[in-house]
């Protein structure tokens, strides 16, 4: 996995071992990401952390 955008864009993160974590592609979160589009001070919980990806 990758951080898509931002000042970190193109790191890449692990996510947990095993298979109670199903992290979303890349692909599908930067699909996700382009259709909102930014969003100036805007606050995000991101309730289904597993990876964290989406928050980063």
């Amino acid at each position: 996995m990758r951080i898509i955008s931002g000042s970190r864009k193109g790191a890449r993160i692990s996510a947990p071992k095993g298979e109670s974590t199903r992290p979303t592609g890349d692909r599908v979160r930067e699909a996700a990401f382009n259709l909102v589009g930014p969003i100036d001070g805007a606050s995000v919980l991101d309730l289904f952390a597993g990876s964290g990806a989406n928050g980063l």
